[in-house]
């Protein structure tokens, strides 16, 4: 498989040392330095498209892919604002396209423990619950993109929480999201659940950059010649 890579920084570098070893090939490299190659006759060069950027820039990323007619995983966040007009254009061009807040196996099994552990957790009030997350202090957005995703499964499942916030909260109908920003930290999730009486708790840690650059190039290969719109949950075969 042929890879175009969007975003060469330490994510990219993971995903690139991973893809090879696989046996596939990067034939793009777009980096901070070099933003003008991205161009639809390079994009073309690829089977995939691999988009790890920032905010800023994933959503121009994003259309490029699509409007060059290469198929495009991104696991950029604080971007998806602009998540439905991407899906729409998609569907308009008969593209292929994969987004997720998070592309590790580990964490997206989290994310079935979350959505079940929220759904039993639905009929008993006498809890309250709060989310943590830990990263590194270069990563630019509060709270993760993995943090907001599990506070969206809570949301849907326990109806007293109408939205989340990303600070301690009063307020029982808010959602608190903790964000801690400490070196060295790839990432942690808490999800606790609170009584008087005792205390639930699930935690997701990685210990690096693999289990997400793995999960990328899993993806990757997943929507190869594939058309339509498909989440991480395709991939590891939920649904």
């Amino acid at each position: 498989m042929k890879i175009a890579l969007i975003g060469y920084g330490k994510m990219g570098k993971a995903i690139e040392e991973i893809a090879l070893a696989k046996g596939h090939e990067i034939v793009v490299k777009i980096t901070s330095k070099n933003k003008e190659e991205c161009t639809a006759e390079n994009l073309k060069k690829a089977d995939v498209a691999i988009e790890f950027t920032g905010p800023e820039s994933a959503y121009k990323n994003i259309v490029q892919c699509l409007e060059a007619n290469v198929a495009v995983i991104s696991g950029s966040t604080g971007w998806t604002e602009n998540l439905d007009k991407v899906k729409e254009l998609c569907n308009k061009l008969k593209g292929t396209f994969l987004y997720a807040s998070n592309f590790s196996v580990g964490v997206n099994l989290f994310f079935e423990l979350n959505n079940y552990l929220a759904k039993l957790m639905h009929s008993h009030s006498d809890y309250n619950v709060l989310i943590e997350e830990i990263h590194h202090t270069q990563k630019k957005d509060a709270p993760s993109g993995t943090a907001i995703t599990l506070a969206e499964q809570i949301l849907q499942q326990i109806t007293t929480k109408k939205n989340w916030v990303n600070a301690i909260s009063e307020n029982q109908n808010d959602l608190s999201i903790i964000s801690k920003r400490i070196d060295p930290a790839p990432g942690t999730h808490k999800i606790q659940y609170t009584s008087a009486i005792d205390d639930i708790e699930i935690i997701h840690t990685a210990h690096n950059r693999k289990g997400f650059a793995s999960g990328a190039v899993v993806a990757a290969e997943f929507i190869k010649n594939k058309v339509g719109i498909f989440t991480m949950k395709q991939v590891l075969g939920f649904e």
